[in-house]
């Protein structure tokens, strides 16, 4: 079992930056394949991020690569995502996950979730 809770939202200007955290207890989020999620009112929850248990693998989707970075610390249990230049188009709720052995990119491939962290980015 893996609980997780996200922090760290708000509103942002366009081009600004926040850190959002996700803090995992559980005895086996140092192994767990972990993962950042988004959904915008009406559309789908999509991939963001993900990171290997060991950090050394990171994967990104093309609308955030370059301006968003992925990272973990086992020892505290927690995930992160800093999110720079911040656009409108990345309001989201943003979830975190531990990833149950499927693909990376596909909600599917997650087991658990955290409740969602509101990011809004303002024009």
């Amino acid at each position: 079992q893996v609980h997780l809770v996200e922090s760290g939202g708000g509103l942002v200007q366009a081009g600004g930056s926040l850190r959002l955290s996700c803090a995992a207890s559980g005895r086996t989020f140092s192994r767990a394949f972990m993962g950042w999620f988004r959904q915008a009112p009406g559309k789908e929850r999509d991939f963001v991020a993900a990171i290997s248990w060991s950090g050394s693998r990171t994967y990104y989707a093309d609308s955030v690569k370059g301006r968003f970075t992925i990272s973990r610390d086992n020892a505290k249990n927690t995930m992160y995502l800093q999110m720079n230049s911040l656009k409108p188009e990345d309001t989201a709720v943003y979830y975190c996950a531990a990833n149950g052995g499927g693909s990376y990119a596909s909600r599917h491939g997650y087991d658990y979730w955290g409740q969602g962290t509101q990011v809004t980015g303002s024009s």
